[in-house]
């Protein structure tokens, strides 16, 4: 039982979990209320298996780095409980099943963006954290396409819809990330990771959220703007979003930085949230 939670932990399942639930959210707002059972079990099962397949090769690639962070040196990898062997068998093996799930059940096109998602994340991305400042943004595109693919798997075209899921979703995750970046400042400095908050100034990654926060607030409204969601989603993302920025407004003098940087982190998973509800619900409200 314990090893089965190791492979499972190997497999970083709350990112799993919350790409699933963007994946879902762009699944059922292509569906506008017509849903088709197998397609979207077979988007979520391949999804899954595919993230999961990505994060633990990162998990692989990345246990030099994690050896010197403070909430990673317990990793299975790191402490030699998992061998880099079985946990790249077991990565291949989670990813062609999930490779295999998407083609059979989906279209290639959702196959074409996991399969970039999973390059992106596990390549590009594993070179330019060790490399760049703008290693984030990079990494806000793999962490952006879920959504994009589960409405692909729907309308199988990569249409403004989908372009306005992945730009949402990335300056989410840049707000997101950049919280994450500052209060975990220290552990990235021992770690010599080249990010934001350690090479710019907690003061520059501040104003990066901020930022990202306002771009976040004005593609939400094409949504509405565009006709692909109706005027309860756009009230109700406007009024979290500004909600979120006041909150990041205020950490422009904040003396406790990481504190208020939690709390950023905290409340931009319940605009995820909301944001994922009322794209799923968005065709039974209007």
């Amino acid at each position: 039982m314990d090893t089965i939670k190791t492979y499972y932990r190997l497999a970083k399942p709350g990112i799993v979990y919350g790409n699933l639930l963007s994946a879902a959210a762009g699944f059922l707002l292509a569906s506008k209320g017509v849903i088709q059972p197998l397609v979207f079990v077979g988007l979520l099962a391949g999804m899954a298996l595919i993230m999961g397949s990505a994060c633990v090769l990162n998990n692989i690639i990345d246990r030099g780095i994690d050896k010197k962070m403070k909430r990673t040196k317990t990793r299975a990898l790191v402490t030699g409980k998992v061998s880099a062997v079985s946990a790249s068998v077991y990565g291949a093996v989670l990813g062609i099943t999930g490779f295999t799930l998407l083609a059979t059940l989906t279209n290639w096109l959702t196959v074409a963006l996991g399969a970039v998602a999973f390059f992106l994340y596990v390549v590009v991305y594993g070179i330019a954290k060790r490399r760049t400042i703008y290693s984030t943004l990079i990494g806000s595109i793999p962490g952006a396409l879920p959504p994009a693919a589960g409405y692909v798997a729907v309308t199988n075209v990569f249409d403004g819809g989908a372009w306005l899921l992945l730009l949402a979703l990335m300056a989410w995750q840049m707000a997101h990330f950049y919280s994450i970046a500052i209060y975990r400042r220290k552990e990235y400095q021992a770690a010599d990771l080249p990010i934001m908050s350690v090479k710019k100034g907690v003061d520059t990654t501040r104003q990066q959220i901020l930022f990202y926060i306002f771009v976040f607030i004005i593609i939400t409204f094409l949504f509405t703007y565009f006709s692909y969601t109706g005027i309860i989603f756009a009230i109700g993302m406007l009024l979290i979003s500004v909600m979120w920025l006041l909150k990041g407004w205020r950490g422009l003098t904040t003396k406790d930085s990481e504190k208020w940087a939690r709390q950023m982190f905290g409340f931009s998973l319940k605009v995820l949230l909301v944001f994922c509800l009322l794209l799923s619900v968005d065709a039974w409200l209007v």
